[in-house]
């Protein structure tokens, strides 16, 4: 995996915002840091559009990017002072080149949680999903809700290129110890505002979302469950209950999809219920 420093050619990069959520905010376009700009980056798309900028201030180089806001004008003309080189790298290269950015802070911060999945988890829901999807090599797929990351391996292993969010760092780092979420192809990220981040894909993944309380939690989990049906064009979601597979069916409907509910006899506890989501 090339690193956002190689990209742009500087020995280590610092981004000002502090998290990959906060990638889309404003403030960070709107102020420079305060430093000697001796050297810069200008770092374009596959479209000539500016994506990333850094300066440098004596050895260190500080950078802000520009994926998912507006590109900085006050950047820009810092970048100007400076003289320096543009670059250009397509606009996926270097999404995924700032996930692993972000997704090794993570790591190397964040504590872990407990391993959360039974021996049998990943055996189980490969079957289910590929009984459904069979192996859709290089499909882009999207990871909703991810959790340590089943739904990733499980996408992997039928050929298909995730993208994995949540908004739980801990879940996060214990998927990137165990190999299941890889630093490039996943972000935390409050899954109520995905399509501010991620891209529409043919398939969106959601596993074992919930639990869904009518009257406590279900405007949450509508929103984050009509976020990745508005990114996907089929959508596989599992449940632990009937009366949760019917909570989601209905939203499915109310945006306009076709949906198929179905008892998943694989595990009585994990995956119970499906529903299956279509435009």
């Amino acid at each position: 995996m090339v690193t956002a420093a190689e990209l742009i050619e500087v020995p280590e990069l610092r981004f000002v915002e502090p998290s990959f959520a906060e990638l889309t905010d404003e403030l960070y376009s709107s102020v420079a840091p305060e430093l000697e700009a001796t050297d810069g980056r200008l770092l374009v798309d596959e479209d000539d559009d500016p994506i990333a900028i850094a300066l440098r201030d004596d050895d260190a180089w500080h950078a802000a990017t520009f994926l998912y806001r507006t590109p900085s004008v006050i950047w820009l003309e810092r970048f100007e002072e400076t003289g320096g080189e543009i670059y250009q790298e397509p606009r996926e290269v270097w999404a995924r080149a700032v996930r692993a950015y972000y997704a090794e802070r993570i790591r190397a911060e964040v504590l872990p949680a407990t391993n959360d999945l039974p021996p049998d988890r990943f055996a189980k829901a490969r079957d289910l999903v590929a009984e459904h999807w069979g192996a859709r090599e290089g499909t882009r797929a999207i990871d909703a809700c991810c959790g340590s990351g089943i739904g990733a391996a499980v996408l992997r292993s039928l050929g298909m290129a995730p993208l994995s969010y949540d908004n739980d760092a801990a879940l996060i780092a214990r998927g990137l110890a165990e190999g299941r979420l890889l630093p490039e192809e996943v972000c935390c990220i409050d899954g109520t505002f995905a399509t501010d981040y991620v891209e529409p894909a043919p398939v969106g993944l959601a596993l074992m979302v919930g639990q869904c309380y009518p009257g406590l939690n279900d405007e949450l989990w509508r929103s984050l469950v009509l976020q990745l049906v508005g990114l996907s064009d089929e959508t596989l979601i599992t449940l632990g209950t009937e009366p949760e597979a019917a909570l989601v069916a209905g939203w499915a409907v109310e945006a306009g999809r076709g949906v198929e509910i179905f008892e998943n006899e694989r595990d009585p506890i994990y995956d119970r219920w499906v529903c299956l989501v279509s435009r």
